[in-house]
């Protein structure tokens, strides 16, 4: 059964870190960290709908004003989350530029901003195209059970790591994903299209049986529509199975406290996506960076039992060798693994 979500790192294991996290059946997509997503074409840039910064050092953020300048004129809304500060270091970064004409584009640009503090509360704020993205504060609330943000078929929670600054760890989480029988949509004489979506998003959120669900769908006989309720489509359903969990872990230090943290918010993922900078050899230097060494990425990932790793942001030093980071990294995880 294809997963809900597509995922893949937007630059190679030295280029700025940045996980591109894609809806298989929306043209939608979230961003995690952004620093130079330059390789990103306007039209993937144009599907965020969220942007999740780890912090604010310049490899996970500068990114920010050509996303800004692909979104003007062309996107309703953007959301970002970040860590301390992050709404008013965004709003430095907006009032860099002088806004005398975007008010009058058609399509106003709604940035709205997350800040998370370390006391686990956070606060809201908005920016609007309409009036020169002068800054209006929102609410504020308490963080439940580390989530972040929640739809019907996927959450995102995040928890602070050291890296002699506070840092954000993510995880990507997705709900339940409902299996469905492709003979039983034969026999309806219909075939899958958006309102498959909207069945199943029905469904994994208890939707009342008589809640109508639109059908329209194409076929070599052209397009189709109908509107039948949940209790009817439901024989189409054969079951619910767990979905996926993904961690983004980078530009931490090696301490126990992270690997505690890293522990809550990550045991079992699915599969971890972890920084290795420096090769074991330069541990003295990795930890003089406040970062990780491959070898110790590795036996991060063995800690919170992830079934698989990436490892990536690699340190510039080593051009040229980035199997040697991976294979020190993946030997660890899979030492650990094997000595169980």
């Amino acid at each position: 059964m294809p997963a809900l979500l597509d995922h893949r790192l937007v630059n190679d294991s030295f280029g700025d870190p940045a996980l591109y996290v894609e809806f298989r059946d929306e043209r939608r997509a979230l961003l995690f960290d952004l620093g130079d997503v330059s390789a990103l074409r306007p039209g993937k840039l144009l599907r965020l709908s969220h942007v999740f910064v780890t912090h604010t050092h310049m490899d996970h953020f500068a990114g920010f004003d050509h996303l800004l300048r692909v979104m003007l004129g062309r996107k309703a809304s953007l959301v970002l989350f970040g860590g301390p500060d992050f709404v008013t270091q965004v709003e430095h970064k907006l009032h860099a530029y002088t806004w005398n004409v975007v008010h009058r584009y058609e399509v106003e640009l709604v940035i709205g901003v997350c800040e998370i503090g370390v006391d686990r509360r956070g606060r809201w704020a908005r920016f609007s195209s309409r009036s020169g993205f002068t800054r209006e504060d929102g609410s504020a609330f308490a963080l439940a059970d580390d989530v972040l943000h929640e739809e019907a078929t996927f959450r995102v929670r995040g928890r602070f790591v050291d890296h002699d600054m506070p840092c954000l760890a993510y995880a990507i989480e997705e709900k339940a994903r409902v299996k469905v029988a492709p003979d039983r949509l034969a026999a309806l004489g219909v075939t899958t299209g958006p309102w498959l979506r909207d069945l199943k998003h029905a469904v994994l959120a208890g939707a009342a049986l008589d809640t109508p669900i639109r059908l329209q769908w194409r076929d070599r006989d052209g397009e189709h529509a109908m509107t039948r309720t949940v209790a009817e489509l439901s024989a189409l359903v054969l079951d619910a199975v767990p979905g996926r969990r993904i961690g983004y872990v980078t530009d931490l230090r090696y301490t126990e406290a992270n690997i505690e943290t890293l522990s809550q918010l990550l045991s079992d993922v699915d599969l971890m996506y972890i920084e290795s900078v420096f090769l074991e050899a330069d541990r003295a230097h990795a930890a003089r960076k406040n970062h990780l060494t491959a070898r110790q990425a590795g036996e991060i990932a063995h800690r919170v039992r992830a079934k698989a790793i990436v490892p990536f942001h690699h340190s510039p030093r080593y051009q040229g060798r980035a199997a040697e980071l991976v294979d020190e990294a993946r030997a660890a995880w899979a030492d650990h693994q094997a000595g169980e």
